[in-house]
């Protein structure tokens, strides 16, 4: 009974057969690779080496050598790239991003509002829309109403 596992092992221990974890690299590693000879990218918080795919990539070299050496995971998002292409990142992956490094999640940044909390905007236009209401009741009810 006890902690004990078969073969003695502590309950700690990775199984023998289980593969070893990725390397890490932090960003100021990643950003010494940004050149034609070394690019290296940041996606989604793991990290690739592209130079292979550099000079095959469909919207030019240009494009991977500006993000090289950086966290790419925006600009890579916004351009809608197909599941092949999300595919294809798996060969050139070569670890991933230290923890200190990640970025926060947007729900995590403290101030910027999250999905159920509304923006300032609405905090303050759905009383002015409703002093405006009142406004033109109060006006039409009771003012014109006199002059009639």
């Amino acid at each position: 009974m006890g902690t004990e596992q078969r073969g003695g092992a502590a309950a700690s221990e990775p199984p023998r057969d289980a593969p070893p974890p990725p390397p890490l690299f932090t960003l100021a590693e990643v950003a010494q690779r940004n050149t034609a000879r070394e690019a290296w990218l940041v996606i989604r918080g793991r990290v690739y080496d592209v130079t292979r795919f550099v000079s095959e990539h469909p919207g030019g070299e240009e494009v991977l050598l500006e993000q090289a050496g950086r966290d790419a995971t925006e600009p890579f998002e916004d351009v809608g790239h197909s599941a092949d292409a999300w595919e294809m990142l798996d060969q050139y992956l070569i670890g991933e991003l230290h923890p200190c490094d990640h970025k926060p999640d947007s729900s995590e940044v403290p101030g910027k509002p999250t999905s159920n909390e509304p923006s300032a905007w609405t905090v303050w236009l759905i009383p002015i829309l409703g002093a405006l209401v009142l406004g033109l009741m109060y006006r039409y009810y009771v003012v014109e109403g006199r002059s009639s």
